[in-house]
């Protein structure tokens, strides 16, 4: 299954990390274009100063670690599409040119399910999404998400109650079902 990750689901930091982490135990193929990347880099300026050069380290780290996720234009593809906000036309454009089965966002009211459902394309919330990957491989969903609670813990230096911290990443869904399977 190919996704591609809107900038809302990449800005969060847990967030992106689970994403990632379990693109990585290869449940899915992640995509994104340069506009979605820089989208998420000048977002993190109201972090404050230094954050936007932090978040394009990231960016570097993960174009390193999924070289193919980048999606190029495609010319005159945005020009036949339409979309509630005009300024999310460009995330369905690389939706289809990267050959998406759907698009991971918080965006639901932006990104219609009929007008997604033309080009072959599913909208889904990162908690659905996150969910359904964990039912077909939820070992993998674990230890991915183990590894990003075991960081944010590392890096606070406080306690990162796993059902806590995946409900401040608004995954209440996947973060109630590792709880009981754990």
């Amino acid at each position: 299954m190919k996704a591609l990750l809107d900038a809302c689901v990449l800005y969060p930091t847990v967030l992106r990390e689970i994403l990632t982490g379990v693109a990585g135990q290869g449940l899915y193929t992640p995509l994104w274009s340069d506009r979605i990347l820089e989208e998420w880099a000048r977002a993190t300026r109201k972090l404050g100063p230094g954050a936007e050069e932090i978040a394009r380290g990231e960016i570097a780290a993960l174009r390193a670690t999924f070289p193919g996720a980048a999606v190029a234009e495609r010319a005159g593809l945005a020009a036949r599409l339409h979309l509630p906000d005009t300024n999310d036309i460009h995330v369905l454009a690389a939706a289809i040119a990267g050959g998406a089965d759907a698009i991971v966002t918080f965006n639901a009211a932006d990104f219609p399910r009929h007008t997604l459902a033309e080009e072959g394309i599913a909208r889904l919330d990162p908690d659905r999404f996150l969910f359904e990957l964990w039912q077909k491989a939820p070992d993998q969903v674990a230890t991915a998400v183990e590894r990003v609670r075991a960081r944010a813990e590392a890096l606070s230096g406080e306690p990162q109650p796993l059902r806590a911290l995946l409900k401040r990443a608004k995954l209440p869904r996947l973060g109630k079902a590792l709880a009981a399977a754990g």
